[in-house]
């Protein structure tokens, strides 16, 4: 599809207009969207605007680019990322401006994209120029990576408060998940800060420094977009080498559990061991009260250990483990 939005001298908006009439001096500015194009339409694109071949290539492949400005004599090329709310992935805008005219082509349809050409027919300040189409393009799209990155939030705030309900697959698979929506998301966010901070740093983009400012606003927000990604990247790998560490400290309990058992009965297998062998002549099998005297000294030597391993804390329980029941939280 596309569709074509211009002003002209007397500040009337227009639609739906040919290249012909666009071209006409009364015409101030103007917005043509390829939105979804065709295979015809593909083609229009290809040679009615004389945009370099380059930049046409960039617009028709079909693998997303990463976020970048060229720049060329008589526009400049923009490729900029939105993002799809549901599954993470990057959607390809390209964008050619100057001061006369903006092109848009994108193969999927991006509804900020949408929102801002319907709020062009209210707003008369967004009808000024195009630089401010522009900057509320990208606004429009970076503000849509909020939502995403303060979900990310929510899922290890909830992983990290509700971790005794995960087994330990549950709990490692979920957190590589939210890592691999968490790459997704660095994928944009961080060209899209260099982007940015290239536009703002760039002596050739004369047309936008009446509005440097608002560009600015833009930088401000993939910064702290950028900081919270970095934390949350963190804080899963505390919440991973933590859970590791607290089964890791679990399985030596248990092990230490296991030896002290193993230890105290060595001794007494032994003792048993002995007077298990089928000699004939031993000198306690003959005595009447021997079977008493080994089980005591079997006893007597498992109380001597016990009370050993108890001095040495093996079988004590530490005072925060008593608290909380050998619960230990990510706080």
């Amino acid at each position: 599809m596309i569709r074509t939005c211009a002003l002209n001298t007397n500040g009337e908006l227009l639609y739906d207009l040919s290249l012909e009439q666009i071209n006409k001096e009364e015409i101030k500015w103007y917005w043509i969207d390829f939105a979804e194009p065709s295979a015809k339409e593909k083609e229009f694109f290809s040679h009615a605007f004389h945009f370099h071949p380059l930049a046409i290539e960039d617009c028709l492949d079909e693998l997303v680019g990463r976020p970048k400005l060229d720049f060329y004599d008589q526009y400049y090329f923009f490729l900029v990322h939105a993002l799809d709310l549901k599954t993470y992935k990057a959607r390809e805008v390209d964008i050619f401006i100057n001061d006369r005219m903006i092109v848009t082509f994108h193969n999927i349809s991006v509804d900020e994209l949408n929102h801002v050409w319907e709020e062009l027919k209210q707003d008369k300040k967004l009808q000024q120029g195009t630089v401010l189409i522009l900057h509320r393009l990208i606004d429009r799209f970076v503000d849509e990576f909020f939502p995403l990155v303060y979900e990310i939030e929510d899922q290890l705030n909830q992983i990290d408060e509700e971790t005794d309900n995960y087994s330990g697959n549950e709990l490692i698979d979920r957190l590589f998940d939210i890592r691999h929506d968490m790459a997704k998301l660095r994928q944009s966010i961080f060209p899209m800060r260099d982007l940015v901070y290239r536009m703002l740093n760039s002596t050739r983009l004369e047309f936008m420094n009446e509005h440097h400012i608002y560009f600015r606003d833009i930088y401000d927000h993939l910064l702290k977009l950028a900081e919270m990604l970095e934390s949350y990247r963190d804080f899963s790998s505390d919440l991973r080498d933590n859970y590791v560490s607290v089964n890791s400290n679990k399985m030596n309990e248990v092990m230490m559990t296991l030896t002290v058992i193993t230890t105290i009965f060595m001794p007494l297998t032994f003792i048993a061991g002995i007077y298990g062998m089928n000699f004939r002549y031993m000198p306690e099998l003959e005595n009447r009260y021997g079977y008493f005297v080994v089980i005591g000294i079997m006893l007597l030597i498992s109380l001597i250990m016990i009370m050993m391993f108890n001095q040495k804390g093996w079988l004590r329980l530490s005072k925060k483990q008593k608290k909380t029941g050998r619960k230990v939280t990510f706080k």
